[in-house]
């Protein structure tokens, strides 16, 4: 099925936000902080799931030290897969 344009431009937002953030070494809740927004808000928005306004964008923008259009860019974003994602396999320590 093919997505909407629209979609497509909230999940480039969301991918172009996070990896912004990521170069930065900044937290979600830093990031949340400093363009004051709720860091559920900043969950929804880089996973391209929640809309985003105008005040916002730019709120986004100048505390990833970019300009607006940035966070606009068209983002290589990986091919969706059916169902949930795989939990991540951690090491067991050795009792004792």
């Amino acid at each position: 099925m093919e997505r909407d344009h629209a979609d497509v431009v909230l999940e480039s937002i969301g991918a172009n936000v996070h990896r912004l953030r990521v170069r930065l070494g900044l937290t979600q809740e830093a990031l949340a902080e400093a363009a004051n927004i709720s860091t559920g808000f900043l969950q929804r928005l880089e996973r391209g799931k929640t809309n985003v306004g105008v005040v916002v964008l730019v709120r986004l923008a100048d505390a990833l030290a970019v300009e607006p259009g940035a966070l606009l860019r068209r983002a290589e974003l990986p091919e969706a897969t059916p169902g949930r994602p795989r939990k991540a396999r951690t090491k067991r320590q050795p009792q004792g």
